[in-house]
């Protein structure tokens, strides 16, 4: 039997890389009052870049006499993620989506494509992707009374716009999501990202957010986040003029951090210089087959775990992957001086 991954009985490993996510907004918009981290979740999305382990901070309002009372505020960044409930990451399903749009790859193709890059995925896995690919891209505000009775009791709409490019120099899908529903909008594969390419899409959002011919009540836009992009913010001034428009703040902290980013990816680089040898010493060791020898063992544990500190990355701007690696480095070799240190001590 095929596991979700798509390998034959055996399951996915465990993820190398995580993240923890938290609300930007602390305080409930229907009330005002503080919300305290009621509970965590835990999801695993698969992406071009690996598997990843997410953490996110869900909070919730306990004020008994808002209509949010006890209603989840969940991560706004979960949305640029992976689609709710999804195991895929939305890179891989806008890889899928560009190669059959724009390749006409069939399935087993694009299922071997994904498979060559590390992407641990079953062909099945892929059709039901693509499916919702084409689902994203075809929505397009089809049904705004059902957006508007979604939406309509939670006082606004506070509108995320994002771009997923593939490849560079290809098509990109644009996102436009609701955080704080996490109800996706409107999705649509543009070649261009001028300001005339992304007005009409935060028009169209607009325009089915007012009221309908039914005498339902407009669906005010309270705010727009989204990265600096000069484009995006000249759409924006354009289609929704006086809406207040606010940098991404993960996108607004990692522009600040790129000084301390460089300067610390160029202190691991020369650690890297410092910590060398360790293949040559594994080498040595294959020699010792004695599965008792508690030293041969002792230092196959130190080589990995050198070997494990030179390849585990940050994700900047909240994880500098140079102190991280001084500190497991040093971690490392104060555990090796206490073992000499008793070694001496023992008189060997």
């Amino acid at each position: 039997m095929e596991h979700r991954g798509g390998r034959q009985g055996r399951r996915r490993p465990a993820a190398r890389q995580e993240c923890e996510l938290a609300p930007v907004v602390e305080h409930c918009p229907a009330c005002g009052q503080f919300m305290r981290v009621a509970y965590l979740e835990h999801r695993t999305v698969v992406r071009l870049d690996g598997l990843w382990r997410l953490t996110l901070h869900v909070r919730r309002c306990r004020t008994v006499s808002c209509p949010r009372f006890h209603q989840p505020a969940r991560p706004e960044e979960a949305g640029v993620w992976a689609l709710p409930q999804a195991e895929f990451g939305l890179d891989v399903l806008a890889q899928i989506g560009h190669w059959r749009s724009r390749e006409q790859r069939s399935v087993p193709q694009m299922h071997q494509a994904l498979r060559e890059r590390g992407v641990d995925i079953a062909e099945r896995s892929v059709t039901e992707l693509l499916h919702r690919y084409e689902e994203l891209v075809a929505l397009r505000l089809s049904d705004p009374a059902r957006l508007r009775a979604r939406l309509a009791g939670q006082g606004g709409v506070l509108l995320a716009l994002d771009g997923l490019q593939p490849d560079v120099g290809h098509e990109v899908l644009w996102v436009l999501r609701d955080v704080i529903s996490g109800e996706v909008l409107l999705a649509r594969s543009l070649l261009g990202a001028t300001a005339d390419d992304l007005a009409p899409l935060l028009e169209a959002v607009r325009d089915a957010l007012a009221s309908g011919a039914e005498g339902t009540a407009a669906i005010p836009i309270r705010g727009v986040i989204s990265d600096g992009q000069v484009s995006i913010r000249h759409a924006v001034a354009r289609a929704l003029p006086g809406v207040p428009h606010q940098l991404c703040q993960f996108h607004y902290l990692r522009e600040a951090a790129k000084p301390i980013f460089e300067a610390d990816r160029h202190a691991k680089k020369e650690l890297k210089k410092r910590v060398r040898g360790v293949r040559p010493i594994e080498r040595a060791l294959e020699g010792y087959a004695d599965p008792g020898d508690g030293q041969v063992e002792a230092a196959r544990g130190y080589c990995l775990a050198v070997r494990s500190a030179l390849t585990d990355d940050g994700r900047p701007p909240l994880a500098a992957s140079g102190l991280q690696l001084k500190g497991r480095l040093e971690a490392i070799a104060d555990s090796l001086d206490r073992v000499a240190r008793a070694h001496d001590g023992q008189g060997g």
